[in-house]
């Protein structure tokens, strides 16, 4: 079978590519141990600039299998936590390319890289709630943080979907394409930090990550109890049993 993860380097660009099509790209516990490695390869390499991350077949990542999930399937990959980059993602900047769907993990995956491109016809949500779970990927911590609080609390409690557009005028997108074009106007974006120096680039990022690093090591921790709370649940198990049945949840508040 195909790995998971494709990579290829471009002008000092590292492109990884979330390669389960026809799984939405979604991650199973293969896809997050071969993103973390990529990222180790980024941050290992003098040669490479920043990452561009993409997925295959027109659509950018739907989250977490829950197939995987249901069958015990871990995400989380030391050191850097769930996906192979939520909570500790590399040292060098990463670009999002964004094209069709990016839900749940999948947006919370783009939220973890520096950059988003989107194309126009790309879509954004977290609708863990209707799974009876929460958006454990980073979300409760970062979103607050990028978005009024009014918007964070309707995005989280309502599992919207929101457009590239939309997004860009909230601050959630830097720039938005034509569809098909994300990945070219991420390479741009990534060719326009690399004209920087590798040193100043990085302490850049540090620099930014650092001034925020102590509300998102209590975010992270909230999410953590959080998350065990609801893993233990009856609602939990019923929303993702009734995902896998394509029937609607029958909730008990248990």
């Amino acid at each position: 079978m195909p790995h998971p993860i494709r990579t290829a380097v471009t002008a000092g660009v590292l492109i990884v590519t979330l390669d389960r099509p026809r799984a939405y790209n979604a991650f199973d516990r293969e896809q997050a141990v071969g993103l973390s490695a990529a990222l180790d390869v980024l941050d290992g390499d003098d040669d490479l600039r920043c990452a561009v991350i993409t997925g295959a077949g027109g659509r950018f990542c739907a989250g977490s299998d829950l197939k995987a999930v249901a069958a015990g399937a871990s995400m989380e990959v030391a050191p850097r936590g769930f996906y192979g980059m939520l909570e500790r993602p590399p040292v060098k900047p990463v670009i999002a390319a964004v094209e069709g769907a990016a839900v749940g993990g999948g947006w919370e995956l783009a939220m973890a890289c520096d950059l988003v491109v989107a194309a126009q016809g790309a879509v954004f949500a977290l609708p863990e709630v209707h799974r009876g779970v929460i958006a454990s990927g980073g979300a409760i911590a970062r979103l607050p943080r990028r978005v009024p609080y009014h918007v964070a609390m309707e995005l989280l409690l309502t599992g919207r979907t929101m457009g590239a557009e939309e997004a860009a005028r909230l601050g959630l997108v830097n720039r938005v394409t034509d569809d098909g074009g994300a990945l070219d106007g991420a390479l741009d974006l990534a060719a326009e930090i690399g004209r920087g120096g590798p040193v100043a680039v990085r302490a850049t990022k540090e620099g930014v990550v650092r001034s925020l690093d102590g509300d998102a090591a209590a975010g992270w921790a909230v999410s953590r109890e959080l998350v065990e709370r609801v893993v233990a649940s009856e609602d939990m198990a019923e929303g993702v049993a009734a995902f896998l049945e394509k029937r609607d949840p029958e909730w008990t508040g248990r």
